[in-house]
């Protein structure tokens, strides 16, 4: 690292920065003119790239949709296969001067030998690594490029019989690459290959930036101070400057010729800084930092990193319950809300720039503020990250690593610490990044799977030794190398099996679901940190109607089961429906009220793990979004659609939340304040009947601090003895904050089959809908024959209240208007 002095310049940083010669490396996207055939066949057919083998195949009609009905089982074979990509490409005479020449290869799934011009230039074993080739010696002005990717079992088969014991979770865990793509409970077997990411030809003389790392020394309101720490891919053989352009400010280093060092490092000062926060709690205020190498008045290179001004930590520590789990965000401990995140698509290449930008904004219009990427699916495009930064959306990142035990001889970990410094280093600027994990239930399934079943001791002692090698010194290394940030071993720190699972690190509650446990499981079992816990729902009309590709709304086809990946799926949705609500016999009336179960159990359990802060420090359901259309626990579902849990996420997650809980004879209600400030209101609290009628009511004025939970009023079911309970609401306001309690499950509710008053406004955005009913209407679900998105669905009408909902279209006209709710169900 050098010691140089930088200099300080006050000016107009664009100004500056616009005004001198660029004469920047030459960077040549390859992504056009691809073909492909299979290794057994002459015939080619065009690519994409990038891209992958399913939909190259499907968009030439070689193959069958498999997200269509049960077609999933007719593609299995193409991952059986080898294939090979092949592209032309001319070369100018001015790029074949340049000294440096470099074929860029951002991603390739997985075992790819890749050829330049019939000479084998790199073979590939990782989808998560980036490989960079010098390529000089092989280029000429007609080229040729071919990458041949050779099936994952021919490599795992091989690994598999070097070991004398079997590995769970198997035969993927000895390849590295996206682990869901071999099929989950929630995702299609769907095994890709081909060239995922990028390719690009790069070409420049003398040096060019490498990479920069903005590192945090200290951040105080009065002063941000980081560093440019600038690596180039050589050291400068001429005199060079390495100029950082941030906040209207120059600052520059001055580097002599003939340096023996690539790593310089630039001191920055920013005063009065605005911080980073996450969107529910300020403004998630970026710095542009701008980065040149200059030699002679011109700009050979540049680089342009956003930056966030923030301090964060995990606080693991003892106490005298166990071990707290909380993130200190700016000196403030901040509560996480959100849900856990995983691919959006099986076929990488379908998801653009505006799939990205919708998902996380339905992520902030929820009022989530973290996203878990899941270790079983892909460290996301950078687009994902820079969105996150934008829209002020922590992170927690997994490792690639789930559900299984991993290889541990020296060429996997050396192939796992290479991909780990590519990653790290890849997003390491992204202040939404506030965590990085090692894996995802690896350490829960070898000790309460039955994982170690069948081993000899000296067998279980390497497997677990080779877990600590990469979970416990390398992964840990790479971070602390390369980041300022925390890492975590293994989430959950303990699994439903152990006690301590409710008193220390995170948890994974799955004693809902796949132990049937009943929703007020989680009412009474509050961990530290729920970084999962979760239920299945029936997906919207729209993709029923797609997987089955019919109108009619059916769940029992053949096509619907193969979207069903758990085992006993049906069955767990059926029992906890019939614990809580009336089961239609109509398929399209259970679609709908799957969603309402699994809405409200979800509620429960975000609402007892917010009631209980600060013991609980966060509530991530499992999970946000789905890879492909299908029968499964996320809130949105494959096409865009918020579910009802969505919604209900949306309310639950408020900054502001009334939260009810029942106490033998009597309601307690909570206010929970997530601002950094405090909130001086009137508490109202009255009972009313399914009619509008008041038959109690009560208030007071109430300060409740900033950043609590606080029980603030206890409703004693004595004080109205004659009371009919499955006719009457709790409605509790505080300041624009409102929320009721309903006495009974909704299926002994009495509710009355009365009409819903519906008018409609054709506004800039799309339509106003405003509702009203002389009735309590539970649960209304709109649902419109023009695409677009409703503001508020699945909610509760009140009797004599009106509701407006802004129905957000392009459609001229919403043509039908129709709507569901519980009193058509089971009204009198």
């Amino acid at each position: 690292m050098n010691k140089l002095y930088p200099t300080l310049i006050l000016v107009l940083a664009l100004f500056a920065s616009c005004q001198q010669k660029k004469q920047l490396p030459s960077i040549v996207p390859l992504e056009s003119d691809w073909s492909f055939r299979s290794m057994n066949s002459n015939d080619w057919f065009p690519a994409t790239v990038p891209g992958n083998i399913y939909s190259d195949l499907i968009d030439n009609q070689l193959i069958e949709d498999p997200f269509i009905g049960a077609n999933e089982t007719k593609v299995q074979w193409v991952a059986d296969s080898t294939w090979v990509y092949q592209t032309n490409f001319d070369v100018s005479a001015s790029t074949l001067n340049k000294k440096n020449i470099q074929l860029e290869f951002e991603g390739l799934d997985t075992y790819a030998k890749v050829y330049l011009n019939d000479s084998l230039i790199l073979s590939s074993n990782n989808a998560f690594r980036n490989f960079k080739v010098s390529v000089g010696d092989f280029i000429s002005s007609r080229n040729t490029l071919a990458v041949h990717f050779s099936p994952t079992q021919i490599t795992e088969e091989s690994e598999k019989n070097k070991l004398d014991y079997t590995l769970p979770e198997g035969n993927r865990v000895f390849t590295r690459k996206a682990q869901f793509q071999y099929g989950w409970d929630w995702g299609p077997k769907l095994n890709t290959m081909g060239i995922w990411k990028g390719v690009s030809l790069q070409a420049w003389n003398e040096s060019k930036i490498d990479n920069v790392y903005l590192k945090k020394d200290s951040y105080t309101d009065e002063q941000a101070h980081f560093t440019a720490i600038v690596t180039l891919t050589s050291p400068p053989e001429e005199s060079t400057s390495v100029q950082v352009f941030v906040d209207g400010q120059e600052f520059s280093l001055q580097i002599p010729a003939e340096i023996q060092t690539n790593q310089f490092e630039i001191p920055i000062t920013i005063e009065d800084p605005v911080f980073w926060w996450p969107h529910n709690l300020g403004t998630p205020h970026l710095y542009e930092v701008e980065v040149q190498l200059v030699q002679n008045g011109i700009v050979r290179d540049e680089v342009v990193v956003n930056h966030g001004v923030r301090n964060v930590s995990l606080i693991a520590e003892e106490d005298e319950h166990g071990q707290s789990f909380y993130f200190n965000l700016n000196g403030v401990p901040v509560y996480m809300k959100g849900a856990n995140y995983i691919p959006q698509h099986s076929l990488q290449n379908r998801v653009t720039e505006q799939h990205y930008e919708t998902l996380l904004q339905d992520v902030v219009d929820a009022n989530m503020n973290m996203l878990r990427v899941w270790g079983g699916g892909i460290y996301e495009n950078d687009v994902f990250y820079d969105f996150c930064d934008e829209k002020g959306i922590l992170v927690w990142q997994d490792f690639m690593y789930a559900c299984a035990m991993y290889p541990g001889d020296e060429a996997f970990l050396e192939n796992a610490k290479q991909e780990a410094e590519d990653q790290i280093i890849r997003l390491r600027n992204h202040p939404s990044i506030v965590l990085w994990c090692g894996n995802n239930e690896n350490s829960e399934g070898w000790h309460r799977w039955g994982w170690q079943d069948g081993k000899t001791q000296a067998q279980k002692d390497k497997i677990w030794g080779d877990y600590l090698k990469l979970f416990d010194s390398i992964l840990p290394a790479e971070v602390a190398k390369h980041t300022q940030l925390d890492y975590w071993e293994s989430s959950p720190k303990y699994g439903r099996g152990n006690p301590q699972y409710q008193y220390e690190g995170d948890a994974h509650d799955w004693w809902v679901w796949h132990d049937a446990y009943p929703f007020e499981h989680f009412e009474d079992y509050v961990p530290r940190f729920m970084s999962e816990f979760g239920f299945q729902s029936f997906p919207s009309m729209d993709a029923m109607k797609f997987i089955n590709q019919s109108e009619e709304i059916q769940i029992d086809t053949d096509g619907m089961k193969s979207h069903q990946k758990h085992h006993r799926g049906y069955e767990l949705i059926d029992l906890y429906m019939e614990r809580d609500y009336n089961v239609p016999e109509n398929d399209e009336d259970y679609v709908y009220v799957s969603q309402l179960v699994q809405a409200r159990g979800m509620q429960m359990g975000i609402e007892a793990h917010r009631r209980a802060k600060p013991y609980n420090m966060g509530s991530l359901y499992w999970q946000l979004n789905d890879c492909w259309p299908g029968i499964s626990w996320s809130s949105i579902d494959h096409f865009g659609n918020w579910k009802a849990l969505h919604y209900g996420a949306k309310e639950a997650f408020e900054n502001v939340l009334i939260s009810f809980e029942s106490e033998g004879d009597q309601v307690d209600i909570y206010i929970v304040n997530d601002l950094l400030n405090d909130i001086d209101e009137t508490l109202k609290v009255r009972l009313i009947d399914f009619q509008g009628n008041e038959l109690w009511d009560s208030s007071k004025a109430l300060n409740v601090p900033s950043n609590s939970s606080m029980l603030v009023e206890s409703f004693s079911i004595d004080l109205m003895e004659e009371t009919q309970w499955n006719q009457v609401m709790l409605e509790a306001h505080y300041g624009n904050h409102s929320s009721t309690y309903l006495f009974e499950k909704p299926k002994n509710l009495i509710l009355e089959n009365d009409d819903i008053d519906i008018e409609i406004q054709k506004v800039y955005e799309g339509f106003s809908i405003d509702l009203k009913s002389q009735v309590f209407q539970k649960n209304v679900m709109l649902m419109a024959s023009a695409k677009g998105h409703f503001s508020d669905n699945y909610f509760d009408l009140k009797a004599n209240e009106k509701k407006t909902i802004l129905f957000q279209t392009e459609s001229s006209s919403i043509e039908e208007l129709t709507y569901k709710s519980l009193n058509q169900l089971q009204g009198k």
